[in-house]
């Protein structure tokens, strides 16, 4: 234990990759207002936020809702420190990206064949065939490449999936030259034991300092995996500002844990994150009542709660 009480296991500070703007919006059904989208960064590198997941250099025919990519990173005020990065599935998304001035690109595969054909028809393996050229074009062009692995620990048509299995992939990826590997919970399935095996077996393979947590919440075991997370080592995890996002292939898989509620659990740990959670707070309320969508945040709904009881004793 530390002379604060907290354990000496857990990492003295983490860091967020904030994805509401692109994992979080982009299967909502209405589109959202480019003016929108760049306003929520804006709000987002305001309270703190040092990475944020901008946009997606994919088809329009399949995600509409990220076609206006380029003029939402052509619009933002940049502040230094601050990474923007880009989804990008191949070396045309690539270009597009790499046009819009990304500070980092992220290629997406997945652990479970049957969700690889279904969310970019392809098999696992041709999937990292296709990244391998990415990745090189990438590196030449001096832009770090982040990779995502899906389905883990279950997927919504083959169950549960093998740790080895996730762990494979995400050591190919980062034997390619992915820099950092985000563990995906796409359908919000893991569990605290399920999160440590896993973890376990990706760091065979990949250095723990490599690895990031991403983790929905569909379950409710979000918060508690990324404690899981935090007891094993890992210091980097994916949060959707107001909980936002879901799986298009997973009917009922809710979004990302909430940053609200990462920030709320890391603060409560004495863990740094950079963030000021006020700031946060007002940002998830703002941009879900844009949305006409209920805040899926317990921090936030707790905040705003704790607010309005203050305002009203103060008003008596």
């Amino acid at each position: 234990m530390r002379e604060d009480g907290t354990s000496a296991a857990l990492p003295a500070s983490v860091r967020i990759v904030e994805v509401g703007p692109r994992d979080g919006l982009q299967n909502e059904a209405a589109l959202v207002a480019t003016a929108d989208k760049i306003a929520l960064i804006e709000r987002l590198a305001n309270a703190g936020l040092a990475h944020i997941e901008a946009a997606a250099f994919v088809s329009p025919r399949w995600v509409p809702q990220m076609a206006d990519g380029a003029q939402v990173l052509g619009g933002i005020e940049r502040r230094k420190g601050v990474t923007y990065s880009a989804l990008v599935p191949n070396a045309q998304g690539l270009d597009a990206a790499l046009g819009a001035r990304v500070s980092e690109v992220a290629v997406f595969a997945a652990a479970s064949e049957s969700f690889s054909r279904k969310n970019i028809n392809c098999s696992i393996d041709e999937s990292l065939m296709r990244f391998e050229p990415v990745i090189e074009h990438a590196r030449q062009a001096g832009i770090p490449v982040r990779g995502y692995v899906s389905c883990v620990p279950g997927c919504p048509f083959e169950g549960e999936i093998a740790p080895e299995a996730v762990a494979s992939v995400a050591a190919q990826l980062y034997r390619m030259g992915c820099h950092e590997i985000s563990l995906g919970d796409t359908i919000g399935t893991g569990t605290p034991l399920k999160t440590q095996r896993l973890i376990a077996a990706c760091a065979h393979d990949v250095p723990l300092e490599r690895l990031a947590g991403h983790f929905h919440d569909t379950w409710g075991m979000a918060a508690s995996n990324v404690y899981a997370a935090l007891e094993s080592g890992v210091s980097v995890f994916d949060a959707s500002v107001g909980g936002l996002g879901g799986c298009p292939y997973s009917p009922g898989a809710s979004g990302n844990v909430a940053t609200e509620d990462l920030v709320w659990l890391c603060e409560g740990l004495g863990i740094e994150t950079g963030v000021d959670l006020a700031a946060l707070v007002e940002t998830g309320t703002w941009i879900c009542a844009a949305l006409g969508r209920p805040n899926a945040s317990r921090t936030s709904r707790a905040w705003q709660a704790r607010a309005a009881r203050l305002a009203a004793e103060s008003a008596l």
